[in-house]
C-alpha cells in the first residue's frame, strides 16, 4: 500500500500559524461542549423528574458513545482529511447542543448526550492531530503544550460560564447552548480555511474496524505513560461526576457558579500548570504530575471530611497542577513520534484510554453514590485514585530514566 505523507501545505507559511491558531482554539471550543452541561444537570433533574440511576445513565451514554466513535472512526482523518472530519464533528456538535437547549424529557437528553459523544470522538483525533501537524516550524514542541492546554481551558470555560449564566439569568438555557450551536457551525464552516495536512489515501474501508492502535515508534512511550494517564483522567472523573454535587449537598455551595468552580479550578488550574511547566522533560512532568494527584486527592477528601468548601477547592487546585503536568508529560512522550498519517490513530488511542479512565470509575460512583451515599462514594473512589496516582509516580520514579 502506497502512502502519502505530509503534504506541502504543511509548509505553506502563509497560512499555517492563523491555521495553527484557529485548530488549537477548535480544540477549546470543542471541550467547553464537554462540560458547559454539567451545572444543568440538577436543574434539568428538578424540571424533567428523574433519578439519580438515570442520571448515571445519561453519563454514561456520553462516555460509550464517545469510545466507540474513537474506536470505529478515530484514524479516519488519516485516510479522508482532517477538515472534512473535523467539519462533520462540529455540525454533529452543534446538533447535539440543539438538543440540549430544547431537552424537555430524559429521551431527548440521553440522544443529546449519545450525539455529543459521536461528535466528541470524531473531534478528539482529528483536532489533535490537526493541532500537531499545523505546529509552526519555528515553535517546536508547542503542539503538545497546547494539546493539553486547550482542553483543559475548554473544561473550566465551559462549566464556570454555564454555572454563573445561570445563576444570573433564566434564559441560561438558550444563550449557553443557543450561543454554542453557532459557534461550533461557526467553526464548522471555517476549517475550510485551513490547509489539508492529511490527504486520502488508501486503507479507508478498513480503518472502520473497531480497533486501537499505536504506531511502533511510540509504544513503548506510550505503555510507560499509559498508568499516569489513567491516574489523571480518573481523577478528572472523580472531580467532573461527583465535585459539585458534592460542593452542593456536603458542603454548603448553593450557587451553580460555585459548584461549576471545583471543576473549572481543577482543569484551569491543570491547563496554567501546563503552560508553566511546558520546558520541563517529560519525565520530570509525569513524576510531578502523578505526585500531586496523590497528594490533591488525598486533601479532597480531607477537606471533605472536615466539611470545607474552601479547603475542597483548594485541593482541587493542587490536583489540577497534578493533572496538567502528567498529561502534558505524556503527550510530549509521544507525540513527536507517529508519522503524519498515523497521528488521528495514536491520539484515538490516548483519549481511548484517558475515557476509560474517567468514565467507568464515573459511572460505577454514580451508581454507588445511590445505594451507599454521596460522599461515602467520594472516599473510596477517592482513596482508589490516590492509590494509582501514588503508583504511577513509582513506576515512573524508578522505571526508564527517559
Amino acid at each position: 500500500m502506497t502512502v502519502t505523507t505530509a503534504p506541502t501545505t504543511r509548509r505553506a507559511t502563509g497560512v499555517r500559524t492563523p491555521g495553527f491558531a484557529l485548530a488549537v482554539a477548535a480544540v477549546v471550543a470543542m471541550m467547553v461542549a464537554a462540560s458547559a452541561p454539567s451545572p444543568f444537570y440538577p436543574v434539568l433533574q428538578q424540571e424533567i423528574g428523574f433519578s439519580a440511576a438515570t442520571m448515571t445513565t445519561i453519563f454514561a451514554v456520553y462516555a460509550v458513545a464517545l469510545l466507540m466513535t474513537l474506536l470505529v472512526a478515530g484514524s479516519l482523518s488519516d485516510h479522508l482529511g482532517r477538515r472534512p472530519v473535523i467539519s462533520a464533528g462540529f455540525i454533529v456538535l452543534a446538533a447535539s447542543m440543539v438538543a440540549f437547549w430544547h431537552a424537555d424529557t430524559v429521551t431527548v437528553l440521553v440522544a443529546a448526550r449519545i450525539v455529543q459523544g459521536v461528535a466528541a470522538g470524531l473531534l478528539m483525533s482529528s483536532l489533535s492531530a490537526a493541532v500537531v501537524d499545523l505546529e509552526p516550524a519555528r515553535r517546536p514542541g508547542s503542539a503538545a503544550t497546547l494539546n493539553s492546554v486547550g482542553p483543559l481551558a475548554g473544561l473550566a470555560l465551559g462549566a464556570v460560564a454555564a454555572g454563573a449564566l445561570l445563576d444570573r439569568t433564566s434564559s441560561a438555557l438558550a444563550v449557553v447552548f443557543g450561543g454554542l450551536t453557532v459557534a461550533y457551525v461557526v467553526i464548522a464552516a471555517a476549517v475550510w480555511l485551513l490547509p489539508e495536512t492529511s490527504p486520502r489515501h488508501e486503507g479507508l474501508a478498513a480503518s472502520f474496524v473497531p480497533r486501537a492502535g499505536v504506531p511502533a515508534a511510540a509504544r513503548a512511550p506510550f505503555l510507560r505513560s499509559a498508568p499516569a494517564l489513567l491516574a489523571g483522567w480518573a481523577t478528572s472523573g472523580l472531580y467532573l461526576s461527583l465535585g459539585a454535587p458534592l460542593a452542593g449537598r456536603e458542603l454548603g455551595a448553593e450557587l451553580h457558579v460555585e459548584q461549576g468552580l471545583v471543576v473549572a479550578v481543577l482543569t484551569g488550574t491543570g491547563s496554567v500548570a501546563c503552560y508553566v511547566a511546558r520546558r520541563r522533560t517529560s519525565r520530570e512532568l509525569t513524576i510531578a504530575g502523578t505526585t500531586a494527584l496523590a497528594v490533591g486527592t488525598a486533601l479532597t477528601l480531607a477537606a471533605l471530611a472536615a466539611g470545607s468548601y474552601w479547603a475542597f477547592i483548594a485541593a482541587a487546585v493542587v490536583a489540577g497542577i497534578g493533572f496538567g503536568a502528567s498529561f502534558l508529560g505524556i503527550m510530549r512522550s509521544i507525540t513527536p513520534l507517529a508519522a503524519p498519517h498515523e497521528r488521528g490513530e495514536l491520539f484515538a488511542s490516548v483519549f481511548v484510554v484517558s475515557y476509560l479512565a474517567f468514565g467507568i470509575p464515573a459511572v460505577a460512583a454514580g451508581v454507588a453514590s445511590a445505594h451507599i451515599g454521596l460522599a461515602e462514594t467520594t472516599y473510596v473512589y477517592g482513596g482508589a485514585v490516590v492509590v494509582l496516582s501514588a503508583a504511577a509516580a513509582l513506576l515512573r520514579r524508578f522505571g526508564s530514566t527517559d
